[in-house]
């Protein structure tokens, strides 16, 4: 008989927990009847300020829209060339093309899988000599949760000018040193989709910024770029307005935030553990903190494993199967395949295995186990 399948996201077990709390949140909300920026999106606006320590965090209708707003609050549109990671999710790609602008993609660091900061200083270079397009911004993603090398990447930013635009949609909760995600570039987009590690039960997201002034643009473009005066619109904007109700969940979820990464961290020590002989298993890098969004492992019989895991109840997922510039809507905006060398070589080892801080040790061990199974 096969084994019962194991969720890839536990979230009906942290809802079970959380019932009471979100429920009761949920019924405030239903109460005062302010369902779009309400009183609980200034609060959990206040909350994210107090976990970051920035100044301003600003609540949006998703990680995407929060990417889109923070590079119109900076004028980035036509005959801007904005520099992003090409292992990673189409979402930076798209706001860039939104706006006007040309994605150039980079290759990443072949153990973070975070962006290689000296391609990123070439890549710039290639964009200057050839003078058709501006340097404007980079937005490193923060992959699998893990912070990218943000020193390095503001030193190369700093020197042509660049706004650096953290993608931190999966690594919010982690941190390099005693600096959290919030506070690592001068902007930061997360996401608060379901399976993010501070989700909602639909689609959110928020930008966080220590400048008063970014601050002020975003939340008039966020409300179709309003004044004081809600008759004056002041400067192009957008409908990304934040629902009261996700706010509401999300100051639930927010309490017990800091329990979850920790069992989250205690779970990928776990794999670590018991996956290091038979895979490669993510990086540790000395003094950044990881939030195990997502905990992904090479290996060059990827597709035998996921077959046998799958046969044994255990769901796995491929982030990301094709990098960006060999995407089919991407592609003319990237040099083709073996471009990006790094990028094409984890796209073809990489799988992700379940992660969630609701999962017992137990079933990380079964896991193990049907690994060293599959590859012994």
């Amino acid at each position: 008989m096969k084994p019962p399948t194991i969720p890839f996201v536990d979230l009906k077990a942290q809802q079970q927990r959380l019932k009471g709390r979100i429920e009761a949140r949920i019924a405030a909300v239903l109460d005062h009847c302010e369902f779009i920026l309400g009183p609980e999106v200034t609060e959990l606006e206040a909350a994210l300020v107090r976990f970051t320590g920035a100044a301003h965090a600003i609540g949006v209708s998703s990680g995407t829209d929060a990417l889109l707003i923070a590079l119109m609050a900076e004028g980035i549109g036509a005959g801007a060339a904005v520099f992003m990671p090409a292992f990673g999710f189409a979402a930076t790609a798209e706001v860039a093309l939104a706006l006007g602008a040309r994605p150039v993609f980079v290759d990443v660091e072949p153990e973070s899988f975070n962006i290689d900061a000296e391609d990123l200083d070439r890549r710039i270079g290639a964009v200057l000599t050839a003078g058709r397009l501006t340097p404007a911004a980079v937005i490193p993603v923060d992959l699998f949760g893990l912070p990218a090398d943000y020193a390095a990447i503001e030193n190369v930013a700093g020197r042509h000018r660049l706004l650096v635009l953290a993608d931190a949609a999966q690594s919010f909760g982690g941190g390099i040193g005693e600096v959290p995600v919030g506070r690592l570039a001068p902007v930061t987009a997360t996401s608060f989709y379901p399976s993010k590690p501070l989700g909602c039960y639909g689609d959110g997201g928020a930008i966080i910024t220590g400048d008063d002034e970014r601050a002020a643009r975003m939340r008039a473009i966020r409300v179709h770029g309003q004044g004081a005066d809600r008759s004056d619109i002041v400067r192009l904007g957008v409908n990304g307005r934040l629902d009261t109700i996700q706010a509401a969940i999300l100051l639930a979820k927010l309490e017990v935030f800091a329990e979850e990464l920790a069992a989250r961290e205690s779970l990928a020590a776990l794999y670590d553990q018991g996956l290091k002989d038979l895979v490669a298993t993510p990086a540790r890098v000395p003094g950044r903190r990881c939030a195990w969004a997502v905990y992904s492992i090479l290996t060059d019989r990827r597709d035998h494993l996921r077959q046998a895991l799958a046969g044994e109840g255990i769901p796995t997922m491929i982030y990301y199967p094709r990098p960006l510039h060999l995407q089919p809507a991407f592609e003319r905006f990237g040099d083709g395949m073996g471009s990006l060398p790094v990028s094409e070589g984890l796209s073809a080892k990489i799988l992700s295995l379940p992660i969630h801080p609701y999962m017992d040790r137990d079933v990380a061990e079964r896991i193990i186990d049907a690994v060293a199974r599959a590859l012994g």
